[in-house]
């Protein structure tokens, strides 16, 4: 089964600055997926460096959620969500294999990336507008219906699987042990956005395939990006 991944080029159009890589990891069964420790550490002295709120990859999210009508103090992309919680206890949470490494890589990037079990998405996804009628579980499996213009992962059956772009996923496409086809998407708009994307997914490639996953590289956004 395959699965168109892309953005609504109306999306495209309003946020001219997003740059977009992503790619697709085939897992054995019984994947080991890489220890998150060394890139948590990372994270760590990026804060020392500076406060989350700071580092330019946050900055542009939170202007955009700004243009957007959000809160960026209430909504807040993932990466910065776990670069605060990092911050105020002194460890990232722990949820799952594979999901745990992914929370490093962003944090240690300071940029939002996504995992989708592939396998749980209907048809297409589509990065876009909502309606307002598209259905979204939470992870305590509650179902909630997007506000109409808020950006979400939208798939063929109308499933939203993101809410408010980078800042909340949902649970009907969430990786888990059971994983064997996983999307990972990174996205950007900072200044500069696409040289700290290309080493951040080229890392993620490289670590994904020593811990025995076959990586191959999906869609962007420029097309002609890394």
């Amino acid at each position: 089964m395959t699965c168109q991944f892309t953005h609504d080029p109306a999306l495209i159009a309003r946020f001219p600055a997003l740059r977009v890589q992503s790619l697709i990891a085939t897992l054995p069964e019984g994947f080991a997926p890489p220890d998150p420790a060394p890139l948590e550490e990372e994270a760590r002295a990026r804060l020392v460096q500076a406060p989350e709120a700071e580092m330019a990859p946050i900055r542009a999210w939170r202007a955009a959620y700004a243009a957007m009508g959000h809160k960026p103090t209430q909504t807040r992309c993932a990466a910065e969500a776990l670069l605060r919680r990092l911050r105020l206890e002194g460890a990232l949470p722990r949820v799952s294999g594979l999901v745990d490494f992914g929370n490093a890589v962003s944090a240690a990037a300071a940029i939002p990336l996504a995992i989708f079990d592939l396998d749980r998405v209907s048809g297409d996804l589509t990065v876009t507008m909502a309606r307002g009628d598209e259905r979204f579980v939470t992870f305590g499996g509650a179902e909630e219906r997007p506000d109409p213009g808020e950006v979400i992962f939208r798939d063929s059956s109308g499933a939203a699987h993101a809410r408010r772009w980078a800042h909340r996923q949902g649970a009907a496409a969430a990786t888990g042990p059971a994983t064997r086809r996983a999307l990972f998407v990174a996205e950007a708009m900072h200044d500069g956005a696409e040289a700290d994307l290309t080493p951040m997914t080229a890392r993620l490639t490289a670590l994904l395939r020593q811990a025995g996953a076959e990586v191959q590289p999906g869609n962007r956004w420029p097309a002609q990006a890394g």
